[in-house]
This record gives structure tokens, sequence and C-alpha cells, in this order.
């Protein structure tokens, strides 16, 4: 018996497009756990999307494991259970719309006050009042990877002054500017915007702590779309909670954030529930993804995305 992919959708025949023919498939849904004699002969495993950590721990019990292809950008719960020899891939480029769509709104909702908005509807209040816009505002966008290039994109037509930060000094073809992380303490006092998408690694946990929000403008807005360790949740609530800063956010630490917890109630906060991937226009983007990688990998030419452990900010 030869090597066993495992899927995690049951359409794959027709949703693949054709690339799992001549292939072994098993679907794993993250419902249950495959039997033995499956995980001993897997060699390709896309594990569900967003799926509780037990569908990634399973590659412990994969002896035979080629390839991993995850659904999520990030790779950070992965590296913990991976051993040498087998290669990661993650879903670079199927959440970068996505994500910046939901950043987009995160922002705008947070300046407009669309939240407050949605609770006075409950009481039919007309909260009519001036409230800030997106034009003319500085973007420190902190993160210079896939989906920091896509939210950049859509920002600038918003007639903003976008600053750009990534994991080392450079000039982009076009003569704009990247600063380095050591930069963002000098560029934070200016900003009005900082939007957080950066992969969770050593480096940037906590990046977003006391001493970081200290120096952000008097009632900036932190948008976070990266991972919930990257803020230090207690120095952000104690931030927000004098009113120095606003946030919005589509991550948290802990996560799923429990119906009690003070984040939920502080004023100037917005919350999402970790949904800046998960839209229409996800599967698509993840089906042809995982489509060109079967037909790379059964033909044995070269895998996209390939991952090495990551520097901190693309």
């Amino acid at each position: 018996m030869g090597d066993l992919v495992l899927l995690p959708w049951a359409d794959h025949a027709t949703a693949l497009g054709g690339a799992t023919d001549g292939l072994e498939v098993e679907v794993y849904d993250g419902s249950r756990v495959p039997e033995a004699k499956s995980l001993e002969r897997a060699a390709f495993y896309v594990p569900p999307y967003m799926s509780a950590s037990h569908t990634v721990a399973l590659i412990e019990a994969m002896p035979h494991l080629r390839v991993m292809q995850t659904l999520t950008a990030g790779v950070d719960n992965v590296w913990p259970h991976l051993r040498a020899g087998v290669t990661l891939c993650n879903a670079a480029g199927v959440h970068d719309a996505s994500t910046a769509e939901l950043t987009l709104g995160l922002i705008l909702a947070s300046l407009r006050g669309i939240d407050d908005y949605a609770r006075a509807m409950t009481t039919g209040t007309w909260t009519y009042g001036r409230r800030e816009s997106l034009a003319d505002k500085q973007v420190l966008v902190i993160g210079h990877g896939h989906v920091g290039q896509a939210i950049i994109a859509r920002l600038l037509p918003f007639e903003v002054d976008v600053v750009r930060v990534g994991s080392r000094v450079r000039v982009l073809d076009d003569g704009t500017p990247v600063h380095g992380i050591d930069e963002v303490g000098a560029l934070l006092p200016t900003a009005d915007v900082v939007v957080l998408i950066v992969p969770q690694t050593f480096e940037t946990t906590g990046l977003v702590d006391a001493q970081f929000l200290a120096q952000m403008k008097q009632g900036a807005l932190l948008v976070n779309v990266a991972r919930g360790p990257v803020v230090v949740t207690e120095d952000l609530l104690d931030a927000a909670r004098r009113g120095h800063v606003r946030a919005a956010l589509d991550v948290t630490d802990p996560e799923p954030l429990p119906s009690d917890h003070p984040l939920w109630s502080t004023p100037g906060v917005l919350i999402s529930p970790h949904v800046g991937g998960f839209t229409s226009a996800f599967l698509p983007r993840a089906h042809r993804l995982v489509a060109d990688q079967l037909r790379c990998w059964s033909t044995g030419r070269p895998l996209a995305n390939v991952m090495t452990r990551p520097s901190p900010l693309g």
C-alpha cells in the first residue's frame, strides 16, 4: 500500500479539479481521530481550518509524513510538533484579501463609531456627532509580508500616509522606504493608526507592551490582525481604560476570549472573533492552493510556500 493523502474536504475530487485523481485520499475533518493505519501511511496532510489543536498535534503520530500543508498563514502552532525532514507549507495568499478587508473594516468601524451606532439601534437612539475620518491619518503597518502588503494596497485609496515596518530596512522598487523594527519607537508618536500583521514568533510575542503603548499617540488606534500574544493584554487594558489608546482586535490573548473578560466591556475596544480570513473568498483560494500543491508533490516539482522558521516581520 502506498502513500496516503489526508484532506478535510469530502468533495475533494470536484473541489480540487481532479488534482486527487490517482491518489489515495482519506477525508479527515477533525471530528474523530484517524485510524492508526491511516496515521502510519499519511504522507501529505492538510489539517482542517481553524480546528482544535489535536488536529495539528496528530503529525507526531505520522512517521512517514513528508508534507504538512496548512490552511492558515500563521504556522506558529505547528513548529512544536514538526520533526526534521517534514516540509511545512503555509497558506500564503489564501487569506490576503479577506484579512485586508477586515482590517479596513475594523479601522473604519472604530474611527467612525459604527459599533456605537449598532448598539444605539437597540434603543432607537439617534447618536449624531462628529467622528474621525480615516482620510489624512498616518497609518503605521508593522509587518510587510503578503497580508501586510494587501492591507497597504487597500489603505492607499483612503488618502492616508502609510508608514511601513518590516524585518529589515530596505527600499522598494518604487523608492518607498520600509523601516526596521528597531525604528518603531521613533515612529509610534506620530501614528494615528497602528496595524499589527506579524507572525507570532519569539521576537514578536509581547511586542506591544506598556512601553510600546506609552509611545503611541494619545487617542491612537491599535489594530491587531496578527496573533493575540503579540499584545500584552493587561498592558492594553490599562492603556485603553485610561483613554490613551483605542483598540480594534480580531485576535486576543486568551482566545477564545471568555465571556467575562474585561476586554469586552472596555471603552474604545472593538472585537471580532478571529474571522479575518474566514470569508466566502477563503475556500476557492484554499482549493486552488492545495490542488496546485498536490499536483507538484505527485509529479516531483517544487512546492510553494515552503516555510523556514520565520523572521519576525516579513
